[in-house]
C-alpha cells in the first residue's frame, strides 16, 4: 500500500518537476520526454550483449562459435567461481560515460535507468526465490562517495521483483586500492581476504541462490572474491 501511494504521489508531481527541471539526456544534454532516459542518439550507442556468446560470461564470440555451451578463452583458462554473468550492456564509450556519471559524477538519479537495463537481462528470476546482494564497498569509501553504487542498482532489481535485497550480506573488511589499470593477477592479490560474508547474515544466505550485483565487470576478480 505504501509503495502504491509513493508511486501515485510521484506521478502527480511529475508535471511540476518537468517544468522546474526540463528532462535532459544525462549524457549529451539534449531534451528528452522523460526524466529517466536517454536521447535517441545516445540510446543508439548502447550495445547489448548478443549471440553467439560465452556460456559463462556472455562475452561475444565470433560467428564461428560451435554451440551454446562454448566458452571464451578466458573462462576456459580460469573458470569463474559462479554460475554465469548477465551483463546489461557491453562496455563501450556510451556505457562508460553512463557509469562514470553515475558513480563518480554522483548522478544517482541514473540508478533506475541502469537498473532497468539490468532487469531486462534477468527476467527469468521473477519466478525464483533468490537473494540480491551488492558487491560491498569499504566503509571509508562509502563515506567519501556517499553511496554504494552496487547497492543502488541492487535495490532497483528488488523493486523490479527480481529477488529480495540483502544489502549487507557481504562486508569489505579492509580498504583495497583502486583496481583501475590493474591486471587480473594484481586485482586478485589486492582483493585476497578483503571480502567476506557478514557473520549476522551467514545463516540467511547459506544454501540460497544469490544474484551478485556490481556496476562494471572487468577481469572477474571482484566477483570471484565475493
Amino acid at each position: 500500500m505504501a509503495m502504491k501511494w509513493r508511486n501515485e504521489i510521484s506521478e502527480g508531481l511529475r508535471p511540476v518537476v518537468d517544468i522546474v527541471y526540463p528532462p535532459r539526456c544525462p549524457l549529451c544534454g539534449d531534451a528528452i520526454a522523460d526524466q529517466v532516459g536517454l536521447c535517441p542518439g545516445c540510446w543508439s550507442g548502447i550495445e547489448m550483449p548478443g549471440t553467439p556468446a560465452c556460456a559463462s560470461c556472455h562475452y561475444p564470440l565470433g560467428d564461428g562459435a560451435a554451440n551454446e555451451a562454448e566458452q571464451c578463452a578466458g573462462c576456459i583458462a580460469q573458470p569463474p567461481r559462479h554460475a554465469g554473468i548477465h551483463a546489461a550492456t557491453l562496455y563501450n564509450d556510451t556505457s562508460r560515460k553512463l557509469i562514470l556519471a553515475f558513480k563518480h559524477g554522483r548522478k544517482v538519479s541514473l540508478a533506475p535507468l541502469l537498473g532497468r537495463l539490468m532487469a531486462s537481462r534477468l527476467s527469468d528470476l521473477a519466478s525464483k526465490d533468490v537473494l540480491v546482494v551488492p558487491v560491498p564497498l569499504h566503509r571509508w569509501r562509502i563515506l567519501g562517495r556517499g553511496f554504494n553504487q552496487a547497492a543502488l542498482l541492487a535495490r532497483e532489481l528488488e523493486k523490479a521483483g527480481l529477488g529480495k535485497l540483502v544489502v549487507d550480506a557481504l562486508v569489505r573488511r579492509r580498504r583495497t586500492p583502486s583496481l583501475g589499470g590493474l591486471g587480473r593477477a594484481e586485482r586478485e592479490k589486492a582483493l585476497a581476504g578483503a571480502i567476506t560474508v557478514r557473520g549476522s547474515r551467514a545463516a540467511r544466505i547459506s544454501g540460497r541462490e544469490v544474484v551478485l550485483v556490481d556496476d562494471v565487470l572487468t577481469s572477474g576478480a571482484t566477483s570471484d572474491a565475493c
